[in-house]
């Protein structure tokens, strides 16, 4: 141990004391051994510290800092060195605000389009998001702080994630929904992993000793702090045995003591305690050297977002140029319509809520480009509302015009942290203000806002498409400079668009709505379905467009690296994503089509060629063998792709590698389905060959009395009238509340009622409400009333005579 000297020192109350928040976002001090509290605030694309009351939804505001583009945005940029230096300058606001370790980056899969926190997420490819994840922490932690890469793991539904189960099997959880992470803690080096809410397989993922100490400690050798998420712990202890060193917020001493009585019974061996609070010290105390400075760190509002406006500038995808309308000329008429354009769409909604330093309007950027701006029409309510005036009046415009920017999207109430879309639509008063503009101009180029993919029916109606994702708060200025060709696009999507919700993989299994999620299609997510079962798409993973064109050729492979020329055959500069993708010829064992092994983002000038070398790492190769239980390379023949997507593939060579020889894992008569890859709809007996186990029921039993990981929403089912009336009573004012326009009210409820598990009224409300009083309230809620109310009561009486003996003693 690094700090066995100060450990032997404390009590076994102070080490105890440690393993939890001191409030909502620091950690616990101990003033007599110099040991300080550190700060822990919300971060993926921009510091989130709040000023004064602290919550994990957004709710409050927080001091201002640069919100740059999000992840699911700059994810297509594929340019990891932009990646660090957004990542830099994260940090550098970080220490300004005195905050140690910045929570993010986020780097689940994009398993289904609907899960509504995707704008906080890189990709749908594994290797992708790893990478780019790697270089966010390598810029956050060259402040000194440190960055916490979460949601660990296979956390990609917001409904119900903090009691769902998620049943995957082995190689998938490796190869899918791991590797990202492993990535980040081997490139990247993160100091800190945040656990997720779910379960994996059966057991919570913070007290999960198989992804915990077995693949997060024994192989992958991280050394650093795990971090529940805020109210994600369940048993304290079990927590403490998988390694589980942090539980935030505060829980008021409660789980100290649980840590106490744990060690004194022999449950525990306070050596795994000393364990924990080691790695807890050791990040103290490295986070607490960024602020040895003695003077005030101030950091250039006007310089960040400048990086800000770069980051949205190279992440900005253009999906349709129909007869070259953009970029636009100078002189053109130019009408813009849609409420996105005047109220920008920027960033999404939850924990990562940003309150900018400076925010760019379209509006203002028109007055200085060489366009001819002939009008502003909202043309339609920004929440769905239907609204004939405003519909007319942005007609009347278009006419006048000889071009209509058309700004629209997904509101702020329909992506957010705590629930998950119901659809892969834009609102129908949108759908409606286009085709009735197209009717008076033919000449439409649609602006999309939204962090996640969309079905677009309505897109032969438009001659350009430029999506702007959700691009912080320079969003608007490196839009408008790729309209005006001051900037030529050069992001690709980092995540298939499908041409319907129907066609995804993960349709028939989305989201678990009562105990468990099962990933029936296996490695088969994203573009790794869609090539490998031939399934038509809208928009295929890494398609992007440019004002000029490239040329790729004389390519040469090797087992280490892809080497080939690339030339831009256009008239203008330009930047094209080239990407490296890998094939088995082999059919021994079932495998994706094609699997993205390798990137490169390279700047060409009009006519200019170079080199390209792209590296291909351990990753380039390898699968997880089931039986083995762990990483084998298949003798066999590969294809080796250069693309300019995961469809347009212009280089191909052949590769004959030498692998590990090992076992073949799977019989190929039982999981036909696997060997075909057409896994949108999988058997259970099927999946049960390939998890090596009976899925577990994933219903509700609902003859057994409600308990700790119960949720609000199963009252509906409760013994007790008082909890059966309470759930209506909360599904009456949600619908309520959406019925009058009220939406992000009515989804609060949703994100933290609804789906609250009873134990989660413990975790977040710092001991206010502890594990004793909701055995109070589970009694009410099991039909208990008067015996459940007593036992509140006596329960919250003596917490408050608790609070004043230590007032006191204080």
């Amino acid at each position: 141990m690094k700090h066995k000297h100060l450990i032997e020192q404390m009590t076994l109350e102070e080490k105890a004391s440690l393993m939890s928040g001191k409030d909502f976002w620091q950690t616990q001090d101990i003033a007599r051994l110099g040991i300080n509290s550190i700060f822990l605030a919300d971060g993926p694309h921009g510091v989130r510290k709040q000023a004064k009351a602290a919550d994990h939804l957004g709710l409050n505001p927080s001091i201002p800092a640069t919100c740059f583009p999000t992840a699911a945005t700059v994810a297509n940029s594929w340019n990891a060195e932009l990646g660090e230096k957004i990542g830099e300058y994260l940090g550098k606001e970080a220490v300004s605000q005195k905050v140690h370790v910045l929570l993010g980056p986020g780097v689940n899969m994009k398993r289904d389009p609907l899960c509504g926190r995707n704008f906080e997420y890189f990709s749908e490819d594994p290797y992708h998001a790893g990478k780019m994840a790697a270089s966010y922490i390598r810029g956050i932690q060259s402040q000194g702080i440190s960055a916490c890469v979460k949601h660990f793991a296979a956390n990609n539904q917001e409904e119900r994630r903090m009691s769902i189960d998620t049943i995957v099997d082995e190689r998938t959880l490796r190869e899918i929904y791991l590797t990202a992470f492993e990535i980040a803690v081997h490139e990247g080096q993160s100091k800190a992993v945040m656990s997720s809410y779910n379960k994996l397989n059966g057991a919570y993922t913070n007290e999960n000793v198989h992804l915990m100490r077995d693949i997060l400690r024994d192989k992958w050798n991280f050394d650093g702090v795990v971090v529940t998420d805020w109210g994600g712990s369940h048993d304290r202890v079990a927590g403490l045995i998988a390694g589980n060193e942090l539980e935030m917020p505060t829980t008021a001493g409660e789980t100290n003591q649980e840590i106490i009585d744990a060690i004194q019974s022999g449950k525990l061996k306070e050596d795994v305690l000393d364990e924990c609070v080691d790695r807890l010290l050791t990040l103290i105390f490295t986070t607490e050297e960024a602020f040895q400075q003695q003077h005030e760190i101030v950091f250039d509002q006007k310089a960040h977002h400048q990086v800000a406006q770069q980051a949205a500038e190279e992440s900005i995808v253009l999906l349709k140029n129909e007869e070259h309308i953009l970029p636009l000329k100078k002189g053109t008429k130019v009408a813009i319509i849609g409420d996105f354009a005047e109220n920008p769409r920027y960033q999404g909604a939850g924990s990562s809520i940003v309150n900018p330093t400076i925010l760019d309007h379209t509006l203002d950027c028109v007055k200085k480009s060489v366009i001819e701006h002939v009008g502003y029409e909202p043309g339609f309510e920004r929440y769905g509302k239907r609204n004939k005036k405003k519909l007319e009046r942005a007609c009347a415009l278009a006419k006048q015009a000889d071009v209509v920017l058309l700004y629209i999207g997904l509101d702020e109430a329909t992506e957010a942290e705590g629930l998950d879309r119901e659809n892969m639509k834009i609102p129908e008063n949108q759908i409606e203000l286009l085709n009735t503009l197209a009717e008076v101009n033919p000449n439409i180029v649609v602006i999309l806002s939204c962090g996640s993919a969309i079905e677009m029916p309505w897109i032969d109606k438009t001659k350009g498409l430029v999506h702007g994702y959700l691009s912080g708060q320079a969003g608007a200025t490196a839009i408008f400079r790729v309209l005006t060709g001051e900037v030529n696009p050069s992001g690709k999507l980092a995540e298939t668009y499908p041409l319907t919700y129907e066609d995804t993989p993960s349709y028939h299994h989305f989201p678990g709505k009562e105990v468990t999620v099962e990933y029936r299609e296996s490695l088969y997510i994203g573009y790794r379905y869609y090539d490998t079962a031939n399934v038509p798409v809208l928009f295929p993973f890494g398609y992007g467009l440019s004002y000029t064109t490239f040329e790729y050729g004389d390519i040469q492979v090797s087992k280490d690296q892809v080497t080939f020329s690339l030339t831009n055959t256009g008239n203008v500069a330009g930047k094209e994503i080239a990407q490296v993708y890998i094939g088995c010829q082999s059919d021994a064992i079932f495998r994706p089509k094609k699997e993205l092994k390798g990137f490169k983002k390279v700047f060409l000038r009009a006519g200019e060629s170079k080199t390209v070398t792209i590296p291909l790492d351990d990753k380039a190769f390898r699968y997880f063998n089931v039986k083995t239980n762990q990483w084998e390379i298949e003798t066999a023949t590969y294809d080796v792709m250069i693309g300019a997507s995961s469809v347009d593939i212009r280089l191909s060579e052949s590769l004959m590698i030498e692998g590990t020889n090992a076992p073949i894992p799977y019989d190929k008569e039982k999981l036909p389905t696997y060997y075909e890859g057409k896994a949108n709809n999988v058997n259970v007996e099927e999946f049960e060959q390939l998890l090596g186990c009976h899925v577990p029921v994933a219903t509700w039993d609902r003859s057994k009395p409600l308990g700790y990981n119960d949720t609000i929403a199963q009252c509906q089912y409760a013994k007790g009238m008082a909890a059966r009336l309470a759930f209506h009573c909360i599904t009456f004012a949600h619908r309520f509340l959406k019925r009058i326009g009220k939406r992000e009210t009515a989804n609060l409820i949703m994100m933290s009622v609804y789906h609250m598990p009873f134990r989660g009224i413990a975790r977040l409300t710092g001991g206010m409400i502890n594990i004793p009083m909701v055995d109070g309230l589970l009694l009410i809620a099991n039909g208990h009333l008067f015996k459940g109310l007593r036992h509140f009561l006596r329960e919250r009486k003596q917490y408050n005579k608790h609070l004043k003996n230590r007032s006191q003693s204080i």
